[in-house]
């Protein structure tokens, strides 16, 4: 099960090895007792005791229901993975010679990861003897990142890594331009209504 893993981080009651132990919590003077006192003041309160600091001089440790204890932990580590944001990197390829079509194709795709808070690495792939015309795509990468101003700003200038030259590009703000549409749309069906 999910549990087991946080099971096995804590000694509880007499898996305790110290001979003295600093008791913290919300009921319990935070004092240092003898180990047999500790688990004498554990069983009165019909809870564990468990040790959250093993390292400490004393170790440090909790009574508390051991079960409970685990929920908390479990818990409090799924409200920290919930808080972290997850970066996502697309990647763009060109070649040297890309034409418009071809780019302003590849431009919109950036402008939609971009707003979708994703990073970008838009890279021209030399083939062959087309390493020849690395200066045509360190040109268009600079014209790309340009041309994404508005929505990223530059977190590597080009830089030719064997037969790639790469720029890397992060938004400017996540998610702010989405923002600004959902207000504008939302301004817009007010003033209908009041119509």
């Amino acid at each position: 099960m999910k549990n087991d893993n946080l099971k096995g981080q804590h000694r509880i009651n007499e898996q305790i090895r110290a001979k003295e132990v600093r008791i913290v919590g919300d009921e319990i003077e935070s004092k240092v007792y003898p180990i047999a006192q500790a688990l004498r003041i554990a069983e009165e309160h019909e809870a564990d005791l468990v040790e959250i600091s093993p390292n400490a001089q004393p170790p440090v440790c909790r009574i508390i229901d051991y079960s409970k204890f685990l929920y908390q932990l479990k818990k409090r580590q799924k409200e920290q993975k919930a808080k972290q944001v997850k970066v996502n990197v697309k990647e763009i390829r060109f070649g040297p010679q890309t034409d418009d079509h071809d780019y302003n194709f590849k431009l919109k795709h950036a402008k939609g990861f971009l707003e979708d808070g994703d990073k970008v690495k838009a890279y021209v792939f030399f083939k062959g003897r087309s390493i020849l015309f690395k200066e045509q795509g360190e040109v268009l990468l600079l014209r790309f990142a340009n041309d994404l101003e508005d929505y990223a700003k530059v977190d590597q200038m080009p830089v030719l890594e064997g037969k790639r030259m790469t720029i890397q590009l992060s938004p400017k703000k996540a998610g702010a331009s989405k923002k600004i549409n959902l207000k504008a749309e939302k301004v817009v069906k007010e003033e209908k209504e009041n119509v």
